[in-house]
């Protein structure tokens, strides 16, 4: 089933549940027929005033719904306003503040900031494959994300310039999280991840994991990226003389961490550090599926592949408000 190509339509298909129902089962199960969660079994019964799905099968949970199994599940906002809201952030460029989805979809800001959450999980993409390879180009860099001092209070601006002076490179800078970049030329897709520090052990075990060895690998001169030659082709760009040099910089990556941070000042404003990854999961999602020559993918389509990921991951209140352990992401 083909999805809505625009927000206008969008918003008016999915006013329907049954437009709802059916396009969510059409990308659930690529054959259009709904399964038990339970039993995988096809003989279901739909339950149209109660809104659910009854299973034949002996077991103790027959009914279901079209959540259960999903990001969405043990959630009591309609189909209605999840699919409008999953649009709206997979689709705009500088994402959407939780208190724009709540205007927009009559929900409260709580509420909408928790959907949001769930969104990110969904579109969160973890891949066993390393990138590059004989003849590939990965961008290897690292940035620091949090406040800026001249937004700060007085006395807190005073505490963090102090430690900022006494910082030493490998450390964790006052007051910003540090986020690690990797971006494969020729897929033309991007991966991050939070770290705890920029220290060398920490830096390439990261990319000891996500990089095949033989790469063509590019870095700025940080001392954390010294010793890469052993297994990669490691090439450096001094950025105190140039920016460029040939086919070695990492542009590419200040591209995304521009367009990031851009996301984090002007819609998001204040990110937890502990949040941080998830939001970098959601401006790497739509980097990694924008309209290219290549690829030239629309709205629906990252729409629709955005939902096709829904499947399989569960995100409580309790876990995205730390009151249950989450494991970390380091």
């Amino acid at each position: 089933m083909d999805a809505p190509k625009t927000l206008q339509t969008a918003i008016q298909y999915f006013s329907n549940y049954d437009n709802c129902r059916a396009f969510m089962a059409s990308v659930r199960w690529l054959d259009g027929v709904v399964r038990c969660p339970q039993c995988d079994s096809a003989k279901v019964t739909y339950l149209s005033g109660a809104r659910l799905y009854k299973c034949n099968g002996a077991h103790s949970k027959q009914k279901f719904s079209l959540k259960v199994g999903t990001v969405f599940e043990d959630s009591p906002i309609p189909l209605e306003k999840w699919l409008p809201a999953l649009w709206l952030l997979v689709n705009d460029k500088n994402g959407i503040s939780s208190y724009e989805i709540h205007r927009a979809l009559g929900v409260t800001q709580k509420t909408a900031w928790f959907m949001m959450h769930r969104i990110r999980l969904a579109v969160q993409t973890k891949s066993f494959v390393k990138m590059g390879g004989d003849g590939g180009e990965v961008e290897v860099d690292e940035t620091f994300i949090g406040g800026k001092a001249k937004n700060m209070h007085k006395s807190r601006r005073i505490k963090v310039q102090r430690a900022r002076s006494e910082f030493t490179r490998g450390g964790a800078l006052a007051g910003k999280t540090a986020v690690m970049g990797m971006l494969d030329r020729e897929a033309r897709q991007i991966r991050t991840q939070v770290i705890p520090n920029v220290r060398r052990d920490t830096l390439q075990t990261a990319i000891l994991n996500e990089v095949q060895h033989g790469t063509k690998l590019y870095t700025d001169q940080a001392m954390g990226y010294q010793g890469l030659a052993a297994k990669y082709t490691h090439e450096v760009v001094n950025h105190m003389e140039k920016y460029v040099d040939g086919r070695v910089h990492t542009n590419g990556l200040e591209n995304f961490w521009c367009l990031f941070k851009r996301t984090l000042n002007g819609t998001y404003v204040a990110v937890e550090p502990f949040h941080l990854f998830r939001y970098a999961d959601e401006q790497a999602f739509r980097y990694n599926n924008r309209a290219t020559k290549d690829n030239p993918l629309n709205d629906a389509d990252r729409f629709t592949l955005a939902l096709s990921q829904i499947v399989g991951k569960r995100l409580t209140y309790k876990e995205v408000t730390g009151k249950e352990g989450e494991t970390a992401r380091f």
